[in-house]
């Protein structure tokens, strides 16, 4: 019954889209994110979904989009720079096999939010793809709160929906994810269009805040906690009341900690003891080998080089006994560990240049976003949403790169689809701008004989 229900919904949508072909770049965002295929027993696990729509969705926009006025991004052409050379490290991969493997995901992202912003022309068009994103990781998001509530959940153990680990079902991604999209939900509060921002509306987009906030907890995953703590200084930043943010915050957070489970703050108290962590111990351990590897092999190893190293670290544990701390030091040794860091990732599968490329494509996005936050600061007539939006997708993009370097998601395709959304915002602001500026009036030609 379950396949019947997703089979039924994709194929209502895909159907709509032969009226409006925008609805097909829609259905890959939707089929990237949620990834409906894996939730399937037979019908839609058998059938390249996601192929079939990203395939419609150009060529929808070939044949139907008005093309006259289309602006490509110097960040677009980074992308493609960054696709063409992630194909080179490919093809020169220490483990062939396995780097083709990610390669076959990683590409589609990369080519997906490159042309992603040549569809998003109008405001709508920008808003339906951000209340796409936001409602197909809130199909995750929800069910993890729920979970949450009910049981506590505990690192590695909430299950959301499906038991393979990967993509925004991983436990510290989507924590990640489920803070970075707080400030766009809040902005769906006071500048939506699709559904205007009655209390309905903003009912729901506050509890799925609530929600949102429940999956760090739920996972117990220490990278959400850090990303709660950098929202909440982003969202300082806004505040026209500063003393009275920080107040009620502190007092929301006093409030909280007596309903938090032992399984999250006991998690969260070995941020202080790293080292008595293998988790965080493993991981700069493998920084340390990834620094050394690219040393020599500065153009990096490709997809899945991390499988080549070997490490050993020290594990220190203190103990309490007789009121006594007695400190124990063992020394631990692996190999094969991933890298656990996007940064790390980029360095040692796509060297200096990859990771030169990938954080010119971060950056320039948060740069530009503060372009137009500024520039709209004071807005006139009907672009009231634009420096709140740019900020929003700005504070989303931040919280990432702090999540990021935690963990291995710097080909993450719902991060590019945002970042393709900021490109699109940016090239429909300057179109606009370009559309009412002055421009002199020629003098008309004086016919010679």
């Amino acid at each position: 019954m379950r396949d019947l229900a997703f089979v039924a919904f994709l194929a209502g949508l895909l159907g709509m889209g032969f009226r409006r072909p925008f609805l097909f770049v829609l259905a890959y965002a939707y089929i990237d994110i949620v990834s409906p295929q894996r939730l399937t027993y037979i019908l839609l696990n058998s059938v390249p979904i996601s192929m079939i729509a990203v395939g419609l969705a150009v060529a929808g926009w070939l044949a139907i989009d008005d093309k006259r006025d289309v602006r490509v991004a110097p960040r677009q052409a980074l992308i493609v720079l960054l696709l063409g050379y992630c194909f080179y490290t490919t093809l020169n991969a220490d483990f062939p096999i396995e780097a083709k493997d990610k390669w076959e995901w990683v590409w589609k992202a990369l080519a997906f939010a490159a042309f992603l912003p040549l569809t998003l022309r109008t405001k709508l068009r920008i808003e339906s793809l951000l209340l796409f994103m936001i409602l197909s990781a809130a199909s995750i998001i929800i069910v993890g709160g729920i979970k949450t509530v009910g049981s506590g959940g505990g690192y590695g153990e909430l299950n959301l929906m499906v038991t393979n680990n990967s993509g925004l079902y991983e436990g510290s991604t989507i924590s990640t994810v489920a803070i970075a999209i707080i400030p766009l939900i809040l902005w769906f509060t006071r500048h939506g269009t699709i559904f205007a921002p009655d209390w309905r509306v903003r009912t729901f987009c506050y509890a799925l805040v609530f929600a949102c906030l429940l999956i760090p907890v739920g996972t117990s995953t220490r990278t959400g906690l850090l990303c709660i703590g950098l929202l909440a200084v982003l969202m300082l930043r806004d505040s026209k009341r500063k003393v009275v943010y920080l107040s009620a915050l502190g007092c929301l957070g006093l409030a909280a900690i007596p309903f938090l489970p032992s399984s999250f703050t006991e998690r969260m108290g070995t941020i202080k003891t790293y080292q008595g962590d293998s988790s965080a111990s493993t991981r700069l351990a493998v920084w340390q080998w990834t620094m050394d590897y690219v040393k020599t092999h500065p153009m990096g190893g490709g997809f899945e080089a991390y499988r080549q190293n070997k490490i050993r670290y020290e594990k220190v544990a203190v103990t309490e006994a007789g009121g006594q701390a007695e400190v124990k030091r063992s020394l631990e040794i692996d190999s094969a560990r991933a890298y656990h860091s996007a940064y790390f990732e980029m360095l040692g599968e796509q060297g200096y240049p990859g990771l030169a490329i990938w954080l010119l494509i971060n950056v320039a996005g948060i740069f530009r976003m503060e372009v137009l936050r500024r520039r709209y600061r004071v807005p006139e007539a009907g672009q009231e949403w634009i420096s709140p939006l740019a900020t929003a997708l700005q504070n989303a993009h931040i919280i990432y790169l702090l999540g990021a370097t935690f963990i291995a998601i710097a080909f993450q395709p719902f991060v590019y689809m945002l970042i393709g959304a900021q490109i699109g915002l940016d090239t429909y602001c300057a179109r606009k701008r370009s559309e009412t500026s002055w421009r002199p009036l020629r003098k008309p030609r004086v016919a010679t004989a």
